[in-house]
């Protein structure tokens, strides 16, 4: 059974208050309440006119500066794209949906969908741990954004149910998996194994490689013990006294 208070949707940076308040209703529609909106500090009349039988989502909307700070209190980040895009796995919905399952019951889960016209940037994809897309029958622009928060709702709440075959650990919250992104690769640095040319290219992939893996407590603090014990055998050892070498 899908407990709708432990979902989010986030949407960042959007353009039309009609969308915002569409995607209140939509919510209203499949009984999810919590709303964050990601480069707005306020909301537009017309969100209201579209938001019908969900003022109160609307009126309890949070506000946030960026997509990090909206994510920080979730264990598990879906971002929405509908772009093929080469350089990350991306799944289609019911998929998503299926991996949603696999997680404790307790685990907080944030939907995030992009602006209207240019979706989520890279940067804010690569702070998703799973990237997924809405199937369409024909080659059209995207669904509009009201419609995209409504078709994943529904999906969810109706069909996200079921028993999964795999079931995972309770990940960290998104915070704490970046900030273990963070301090593995300020290991990979110490061991050398960055320099000028390529040290932001591989900080975004560490992260990337991080964030789809979910990261539960356990899997950081072995992978980070792992890499803090070779970095102390990378380290010239101190000379004993009296056992000069010849």
């Amino acid at each position: 059974m899908i407990d709708p208070p432990r979902f989010t949707v986030i949407l960042v940076r959007p353009d039309s208050p009609e969308n915002i308040g569409l995607a209140a209703r939509g919510m209203a529609n499949t009984g999810f309440t919590d709303l964050r909106l990601v480069g707005l500090d306020r909301l537009e009349p017309p969100a209201w006119r579209t938001a019908i039988h969900a003022d109160s989502i609307i009126e309890a909307a949070r506000f946030f500066g960026s997509l990090a700070e909206a994510v920080a209190d979730r264990d598990l980040v879906l971002g929405s794209t509908a772009r093929v895009r080469h350089d990350f796995p991306l799944v289609p919905l019911a998929d998503a949906v299926t991996r949603i399952a696999e997680y404790p019951a307790a685990t907080r889960v944030g939907l995030v969908f992009g602006n209207e016209r240019t979706g989520l940037t890279q940067p804010e994809l690569g702070l998703a741990n799973i990237r997924f897309h809405i199937p369409q029958a024909a080659r059209q622009p995207s669904y509009n954004l009201g419609v995209a928060v409504t078709l994943t709702l529904h999906a969810i709440a109706f069909y996200g149910g079921a028993s999964a075959a795999l079931r995972r650990h309770l990940p960290l919250d998104h915070a704490a998996q970046a900030e273990a992104g963070r301090r593995f690769a300020g290991l990979l640095d110490g061991l050398g194994f960055m320099h000028d040319t390529n040290r932001d290219f591989i900080v975004e992939k560490v992260q990337d490689i991080f964030f789809r893996m979910a990261l539960t407590a356990k899997d950081r603090d072995i992978i980070l013990a792992m890499f803090r014990k070779a970095l102390e055998g990378h380290r010239p050892r101190p000379k004993t006294p009296g056992k000069d070498l010849p």
